[in-house]
């Protein structure tokens, strides 16, 4: 009985390893370099022994909840902007009043979108620290874009694998 979940365990690692590998050789060449065959015979390990995918699969459907959340926040205050704007309008106020009205507004959308990013920013830094204490390989807490951008091409892979299933 042993040996068969072995048997089976190594056939399922093997398969993902090669899978892995092959997703690997799509990236851009500067990424290529970026995840080595250590990092893809890790997380091959890690897909063969289960729960990651489901990790990931409930994480996307968190970041999209909250993308969706922002946007419908950004898009109430972009209409609050237009309503003040229209009022102004419609009260006959000078040309140079609505120009202030504009700069305000511009200078107000731009800190509120500063913020949104800042909001997506924590949501990356919690699901990176999610996936680290899963032992995910390949995640930890970074800032840095080259780092993030790998990280999404693993949760890239995690996805395609799991659809596949």
């Amino acid at each position: 009985m042993m040996m068969e979940r072995d048997s089976a365990y190594e056939a399922r690692f093997k398969k993902l390893l090669s899978r892995l590998k092959s997703m690997a050789r799509e990236l851009p060449v500067d990424y290529q370099q970026r995840v080595p065959y250590e990092l893809l015979y890790e997380l091959a390990s890690s897909l063969a022994q289960g729960q990651i995918i489901e990790i990931v699969k409930t994480l996307k459907e968190v970041q999209h909840g909250t993308e969706k959340h922002l946007f419908r926040n950004r898009q109430t205050y972009l209409q609050k902007l237009s309503d003040e704007k229209q009022l102004l309008k419609a009260r006959n106020h000078t040309a140079h009043d609505l120009q202030a009205l504009e700069s305000k507004h511009a200078e107000l959308m731009k800190h509120h979108n500063m913020k949104l990013v800042e909001q997506l920013d924590s949501k990356v830094e919690e699901q990176q620290i999610t996936l680290e204490k899963a032992g995910v390989p390949g995640f930890y807490k970074t800032s840095k874009p080259v780092e993030i951008q790998v990280q999404m091409y693993l949760l890239d892979f995690i996805l395609r694998i799991g659809e596949q299933r």
